[in-house]
């Protein structure tokens, strides 16, 4: 098997984004003097923002490795990733978009569509 580099490299940027994200819950609950539940909708919206990351990018990452350690092309594994990281920029940045806005649907929706859209094609490349 080979080791997934490619993928272990955007693990490294994906988990520096997701203590950026951690940070902006944290700096929220102190700004609002929030320690438990979610105080407020700016609140819930970074809480969910982060919560969103956590659900979703360990198992697109989880799937790309292995398709990068089954010896899939290189330049699919890299689409991938570059994918992912770009839609998990997106999703909070539409989180704060106004509502039913174009900046939000191509943000926020375009973010989630996009980590989907790499579970899927990892998925189905894993089986095929």
């Amino acid at each position: 098997m080979i080791f997934p580099a490619t993928t272990a490299f955007f693990a490294g940027l994906l988990g520096l984004l997701h203590v950026g994200l951690t940070g902006w819950v944290v700096a929220g609950r102190v700004q609002g003097k929030v320690l438990h539940g979610t105080g407020n909708d700016q609140l819930l919206k970074r809480i969910r923002s982060q919560g969103n990351f956590s659900e979703n990018v360990p198992l697109a990452l989880l799937l790309t490795g292995f398709v990068e350690g089954k010896g899939t092309t290189h330049w699919i594994v890299e689409a991938l990733l570059v994918v992912l990281l770009v839609g998990r920029i997106l999703h909070p940045i539409g989180m704060f978009a106004s509502p039913n806005s174009p900046r939000q649907f191509a943000c926020r929706g375009g973010g989630i569509i996009s980590t989907l859209l790499v579970i899927v094609i990892a998925a189905i490349l894993l089986l095929i």
